[in-house]
């Protein structure tokens, strides 16, 4: 990369584009690094550099166009969403790449508890006012992305439902768009700028926390006022929160009522590496009684979803997981937590594909999960 910066490779040279295409991009080897270099930021120029010379891949940009695209994706996703409730995702995961893309779809699937529909809808309110902390309520905006939004809408609801135990009054932004991490991973920097920017005038100057539940969006983020250069873009960067953050707050979140479960914690790349979040997720997790967390080698690992890596970079996208996948089989839990539609897409795809018995889950999903058997929930 400095080589590229300098002059001296070339950005259409077949060697560095080789080696940089197999760069997961997970940031792992940011903290490690004796002086601080932030590999990632690096790599996307280069990335940039290297996209503007040779342009971007057809698979790329029809992925791009697909899930990020405002009335294309959301078309996408409710085609993805009526498959999904027929069950057959799940049924036809394999290691295939329809069948890998069928377990991906099977792990967005929200858990079935009891009580069906119904108990569903019910849940969607927040928690009576009397058993909110502090009064009155904080006030959080929530940012809504694009496959979260897509597949993972009961996520937002259980963010939404969870946070307001621990005395935030979650509201909702018009305008927002999609982040703009994938874009910036492929090397459109220009792309991810324009979408940065709309975000940034859709949640206003405000004070309030802008609470992410995807480890990618977050990072990126908090990183706008790198990526766009101004003062306003900085303000907006600093309000960004992972939720595991705004639940975790000054102490703990509120405890719920106990979950016998062995789960294993996965931190996701960016939440972990980039964003330096390691402590609030436990924090969460020790909210809930017995739930126990079953260690597992290696999970801090990169699970190979990086992005569009495990589309463009099958082959050795897979590779990486397995790894993972074999230390999970040793572990046994019940459930695999970790809090990024890639990585929970990624590794259901894997346990699927495995035949390994676990379910994927976000931590949110854990901690909503506890308190409405707590009757937290009207």
């Amino acid at each position: 990369m400095r080589g590229l910066e300098r002059g001296d490779i070339a950005a259409t040279d077949p060697a560095l584009i080789y080696h940089l295409d197999r760069c997961l991009g997970c940031r792992g080897c940011e903290p490690v690094c004796p002086s601080g270099v932030q590999y990632g930021h690096g790599l996307e120029a280069a990335r940039s550099r290297i996209t503007a010379e040779r342009g971007v891949s057809r698979l790329a940009r029809v992925a791009l166009w697909t899930l990020t695209t405002p009335g294309v994706s959301g078309v996408v996703y409710w085609f993805s969403r009526v498959l999904r409730a027929t069950g057959l995702p799940r049924l036809f995961a394999g290691w295939g790449r329809l069948g890998f893309a069928m377990g991906m779809l099977a792990a967005t699937r929200a858990a079935q508890g009891g009580g069906g529909r119904r108990r569903a809808a019910k849940a969607r309110q927040v928690a009576p006012a009397a058993l909110r902390r502090p009064s009155p309520p904080l006030a959080a905006l929530l940012f809504r992305g694009c496959v979260m939004q897509g597949l993972f809408s009961h996520v937002h609801d259980a963010t939404v439902r969870t946070l307001s135990v621990n005395g935030y009054d979650t509201r909702e932004v018009s305008g927002q768009v999609c982040c703009g991490a994938l874009h910036e991973h492929a090397g459109l920097a220009d792309e991810a700028r324009a979408l940065a920017r709309t975000n940034v005038e859709a949640f206003g100057d405000g004070d309030e926390a802008i609470v992410v539940n995807s480890a990618g969006c977050g990072a990126l983020m908090k990183a706008y006022g790198r990526l766009l250069g101004d003062e306003r873009s900085e303000r907006f960067a600093a309000r960004v929160k992972d939720v595991t953050e705004l639940l975790a707050g000054p102490s703990s979140p509120v405890p719920g009522a106990p979950l016998d479960l062995h789960v294993a914690y996965d931190p996701p790349c960016h939440l972990l590496h980039a964003q330096g979040i390691a402590v609030q997720p436990l924090k969460l997790f020790a909210a809930i009684p017995l739930l126990e967390l079953v260690p597992v080698p290696g999970a801090a690992e990169c699970c190979g979803s990086a992005g569009l890596f495990t589309l463009l970079e099958p082959e050795m996208s897979r590779a990486v997981l397995s790894a993972k996948l074999e230390r999970l089989r040793e572990a046994a839990p019940q459930v695999v937590a970790t809090g990024n539609p890639g990585c929970l897409m990624q590794i259901g795809a894997g346990l699927a594909a495995a035949g390994i018995r676990a379910r994927v889950r976000h931590p949110v999903e854990l901690l909503d999960d506890a308190y409405r058997a707590a009757g937290r929930y009207e």
